[in-house]
């Protein structure tokens, strides 16, 4: 006899965690009667990296990259109809930016997941279990609650990624994730050091930079990279964004494809030029008035750290000279990004699903990762399988069509296939 937190209705699928490629997701399946999804967040409302929504900071993918447009442009969900209803659809025009504000991003998403009947917010997932008999996923909640359903599509994102050498360290140092909510006590500091090479460590230092006559604190930005990296954003480069090179990339060896993972970074963890470009001018216009305390380190790895008496000492290496030193710091910017975990729910059905030679998932060219080819399906975290594709907003929509075609077992929303004006295979 069932309980009455045990929901015996069996959905088509159930999306556990809601980023912008599950929300997206939510968007183009519920006109899709064919298709009974739910859709389970643990937190309390729809939230995408509010720690970085720093004055003036943007998206890199056109709004075109929004939840619905490349794959349905009349969806009621695009960016463009929240702009119209939010009364802004004309000053968007007049502003003659393609880019999205990352706040404004972030309130489009929260917008149309209000709009949605599949979304649960609040709802933990502790445990997910195959039931053979019924051949459905049974996925258990914090809250005692049991919900079923013939597929799962994964979702839940890449947490913030903390190196080996900074986890337990002590002390009041933050992931970028949580930079906003820590800039005042920051600020305070006589010392910050920043650690990273991407987008969101440029707007970090951008921002303290230019407060640093302000408050008077000496900044450092630490990065491993030989160069702060522009975004590589050309356009035929953005042809990488494409089926044909999904198709190209997956089809590689596995050795190969993971040599080139690490080879790409510049493709989609680059800095947007134009920021590169104010953050020099910043540093030349502050250098007026004298020598302005900060330094630039490239070519180091952070190798070691220690928090004693309210410091920081940090053991860097310089890699090209091969040479060893230590800064000591107040504060600890850790923009080191993010990386994918498998989810602990998953244990129960670990044998079901595939795995590569190096314990990732082996995601099948549908994005697939379980071992029938079509019962689990995963959002991002395929950057070794699918290349720059996996984490790039602006195929978000592509690979939804995609899974939803899988799905139904024929197209719902036409699915591209060549796009690119050039060959990458023999």
């Amino acid at each position: 006899m069932s309980t009455p937190r045990e929901h015996r209705d069996i959905h088509d699928f159930i999306g556990i965690g809601l980023g912008p490629f599950n929300l997206g997701l939510a968007c183009l399946t519920e006109p899709v009667e064919e298709l009974n999804g739910l859709f389970l967040e643990s937190k309390p409302d729809f939230e995408w990296h509010s720690g970085m929504f720093l004055d003036g900071a943007h998206l890199q993918t056109p709004f075109m990259s929004d939840l619905v447009t490349l794959a349905d442009p009349t969806s009621p969900y695009s960016f463009l109809n929240y702009l119209k209803e939010k009364g802004r659809l004309y000053s968007f025009y007049i502003r003659e930016n393609f880019y999205p504000l990352r706040t404004e991003y972030n309130d489009y998403c929260r917008w149309a997941a209000a709009k949605l009947s599949s979304i649960r917010f609040g709802t933990t997932v502790t445990r997910v279990e195959f039931e053979a008999a019924d051949e459905v996923y049974a996925v258990h909640t914090a809250a005692g609650e049991t919900f079923r359903a013939r597929r799962l599509v994964l979702g839940t994102g890449t947490p913030p990624y903390v190196p080996d050498s900074c986890r337990d360290l002590g002390g009041d140092f933050i992931h970028n994730s949580r930079y906003l909510q820590a800039r005042e006590e920051l600020r305070k500091k006589e010392s910050i050091t920043l650690v990273g090479s991407g987008q969101s460590a440029a707007e970090i230092y951008y921002d303290l930079l230019s407060e640093i006559d302000v408050h008077g604190y000496r900044l450092n930005w630490v990065t491993r990279s030989p160069r702060f990296f522009p975004l590589e954003y050309t356009k035929l480069t953005l042809e990488m964004t494409s089926p044909e090179y999904v198709d190209y990339f997956h089809a590689l060896p596995e050795a190969t494809r993971y040599r080139l993972e690490t080879r790409q970074k510049s493709l989609f963890k680059g800095i947007d030029g134009d920021l590169i470009n104010e953050i020099f001018d910043l540093l030349y216009q502050k250098n007026l008035g004298g020598p302005v305390p900060t330094r630039l380190l490239t070519n180091t790895a952070l190798c070691s750290a220690s928090y004693q008496d309210g410091s920081y000492t940090l053991g860097l290496r310089q890699e090209e000279q091969e040479k060893d030193f230590e800064i000591r710091t107040e504060g600890l910017v850790l923009a080191t990004g993010y990386r994918y975990t498998v989810p602990g729910f998953l244990e129960p059905v670990h044998d079901r699903l595939r795995w590569d030679g190096r314990g990732r998932f082996d995601i099948a060219r549908n994005y697939s990762i379980d071992t029938t080819g079509r019962g689990v399906f995963l959002q991002n975290a395929g950057v070794h399988t699918h290349s720059v594709t996996s984490p790039d907003l602006g195929m978000g929509a592509y690979r939804n069509a995609y899974i939803i075609a899988e799905m139904l077992g024929s197209e719902y929303y036409p699915v591209e296939k060549t796009i690119a004006f050039q060959e990458f295979a023999v």
